[in-house]
């Protein structure tokens, strides 16, 4: 695990709650502190939802745990029943992530046995929701990480990996057993690019016209991620079917390795046009011609396949897998290329893509 900031907040967060309970003289503050952990969320966003949802559990569970001491005692096993009771009702109502926090309820007010028990109750509920509240609090105070800043950071160096991979194992250069396991990294680092996005996405501007240029970002971040998955998926056909490349026609293989090259050279260029690094005023087509014929590159290698006999059924199959996710790369740059047109052109007033020099 890495030192980051949510670790620095939920200390924070829980220093806050114990001196607020103390502060106000509650007994047992340790709940509070106790409930300042599971609030804790990486933006101002799912932090909200988090103390929408845990007040609730809380509520509930305390509700939950009053009625089962009146009416049946607090027993231990009355005290697993009512557990029980209070997970299957939070899960009936959609709160199942704050489960965890009503059950923290349930046993802190279970466990006091005296004559005012029902004002002790209160005072704990209370004592647990300052918990919640003292962590959202830090949430609100703390800023968030520039996620759009560490999306794109990782989107350009997973980018620069795989497309530098294509590379040399289009021309049948690459160890296979080496690639295989960057390619498992790599689905690693797209996952927690995924879920970099999604926390970029949700991340909240106060101004309406700052969040109309979000969306038409998280547009073009969408496009790009997803243009990153084809090339990943062209990696691995090449490793997959490196044989069938090995038996390929000289010609038709020094074709295909062009087309690549061409490809790979217009996405490294629009990752640089997408921070402003390379022209952004018109589309980039001109430059890369030659990937744009796609028709061309499209029936050379069906006359190949066509022509084989069915003992080379198998490979044909393999190779058309291959063509295929090329041609379908292809698409989503040349889409790319012109969001980013459009982006950059009507759009004049909006603010480059976050990003910072290695």
């Amino acid at each position: 695990m890495k030192l980051g900031a949510r670790i620095f907040k939920t200390g924070i967060a829980i220093v806050l709650a114990l001196y607020i309970a103390q502060w106000l003289q509650l007994p047992s503050p340790v709940f509070a502190g106790i409930a300042a952990v599971f609030a804790i969320q990486p933006n101002i966003y799912r932090s909200y939802l988090t103390v929408v949802e845990q007040i609730q559990a809380n509520v509930i569970g305390a509700a939950i745990a009053i009625l089962f001491v009146l009416a049946f005692g607090n027993h231990i096993i009355i005290v697993g029943l009512a557990a029980i009771i209070a997970i299957i009702i939070l899960l009936k109502f959609k709160l199942e992530k704050s489960v965890s926090l009503a059950l923290v309820t349930i046993i802190a007010i279970m466990e006091v046995q005296n004559d005012q028990f029902v004002q002790f109750s209160m005072i704990r509920m209370f004592n647990i929701s300052i918990g919640v509240l003292s962590s959202f609090l830090v949430n609100l105070v703390f800023l968030p990480p520039k996620y759009e800043t560490k999306l794109f950071s990782s989107l350009n160096q997973l980018s620069e990996e795989v497309l530098k991979w294509i590379r040399i194992t289009s021309r049948n250069a690459s160890e296979s057993h080496l690639l295989k396991k960057d390619m498992a990294k790599q689905r690693e680092k797209l996952i927690k690019i995924d879920n970099m996005f999604l926390l970029y996405k949700e991340d909240r501007t106060p101004l309406k016209k700052n969040l109309r240029a979000k969306q038409r970002k998280i547009v073009l971040y969408r496009k790009l991620i997803l243009t990153t998955r084809r090339s990943m998926d062209i990696l691995q056909r090449l490793n997959q079917y490196e044989n069938e490349l090995h038996h390929l026609n000289p010609e038709l293989l020094r074709t295909m390795q062009d087309h690549l090259d061409c490809l790979v050279s217009y996405h490294e260029h629009l990752l640089l046009r997408f921070v402003g690094k390379a022209k952004t005023t018109e589309t980039s087509e001109e430059l890369f011609e030659p990937c744009m014929n796609r028709d061309e590159f499209m029936h050379m290698f069906t006359d190949e396949i066509y022509k084989d006999n069915k003992e080379e059924l198998t490979s044909s199959i393999h190779l058309l897998h291959i063509v295929s996710s090329i041609l379908e790369y292809g698409e989503k740059l040349e889409h790319l290329d012109h969001l980013m047109t459009s982006f950059y052109k009507y759009h004049k007033d909006d603010e480059a893509p976050e990003y910072e020099e290695e």
